[in-house]
């Protein structure tokens, strides 16, 4: 029991606290009044909880605005993005085209490449065409997901070909192949690459702030940057934990919805025979 202890349980009580403590103390700061926040007296728990932070950032930015945008920019981005995703994965296991081996091996390139780098280009490119402060301006240049491509096309090799096969000789095209028989069967690969996508797209920072400038096109994490820029006082720590709060509950009703299917999608095809 020790041994088990030792090298399951505290590990894993570790890692726990690492990743839940500073979103614990995020909440419960939140709720404090600013001398309670700023004080050489710790105290982890508010003495008098007030929701007053929240109001306070509610009003001080357009926090319903940013809220819409990033809802229009995480929906349209990831349904785009996991469509893309599932019709390449397919076409690079079950359509026979030239040069298929040196496409996959540039998707893998592509997942190895800081997403950084691209920034100059994408910029220059988005300017370019006056999409400046526009939603497809946000969206477009992130379309492309290496790793949604890479996860579907490792899980369709796992397939049975005796069912594709079979769709084959009923007359069924690769659409229908695709839609009615890869994809009903893969939903928890599916779901873990929209999970995968929809938190990037929700929690993207360096690219919306870069192509917006008006609060009216701003998303929830560069509003909060704004709301940061509002007040540099100390007295605004209690503020700007609230709004981290706001932005951050949605993807975790996201992730509580779709956690069950992570595992399963991670390791579907992973034990054959």
């Amino acid at each position: 029991m020790a041994r088990t202890a030792a090298t399951g349980y505290l590990p894993l009580l570790l890692a726990t606290l690492v990743v839940v403590a500073p979103l614990g103390w995020m909440v419960l700061s939140s709720l404090k009044a600013p001398g309670e926040i700023i004080t050489t007296s710790l105290s982890v728990l508010p003495h008098s909880p007030t929701l007053d932070n929240y109001a306070q950032a509610a009003t001080t930015v357009p926090f319903a605005r940013f809220f819409l945008n990033s809802v229009v920019v995480t929906v349209i981005g990831s349904t785009i993005k996991c469509v893309l995703a599932v019709l390449t994965a397919y076409a690079l296991v079950f359509v026979n085209f030239p040069f298929k081996k040196a496409i996959f091996l540039a998707i893998l390139v592509a997942l190895m490449v800081p997403p950084q780098v691209s920034v100059l280009p994408n910029y220059i490119f988005i300017a370019g065409l006056d999409g400046l402060n526009t939603y497809w301006g946000i969206i477009l240049p992130g379309l492309g997901t290496a790793f949604g491509t890479f996860l579907l096309r490792q899980h369709f090799l796992t397939l049975p070909a005796s069912i594709l096969e079979a769709a084959e000789v009923d007359g069924a095209g690769h659409f229908r192949r695709l839609w009615q028989v890869a994809v009903p069967i893969s939903g928890p690969s599916i779901a873990t690459v929209a999970l995968v996508t929809i938190v990037g797209e929700w929690n993207d920072y360096i690219w919306p702030l870069i192509v917006t400038d008006r609060p009216e096109m701003m998303t929830l994490p560069v509003g909060l940057t704004l709301l940061a820029n509002s007040d540099s006082t100390s007295q605004a720590w209690g503020v700007l934990m609230a709004g981290a709060v706001i932005v951050i509950i949605p993807i975790l009703v996201v992730f509580a919805a779709l956690q069950r299917f992570i595992v399963a999608g991670l390791t579907q095809g992973s034990v054959t025979g």
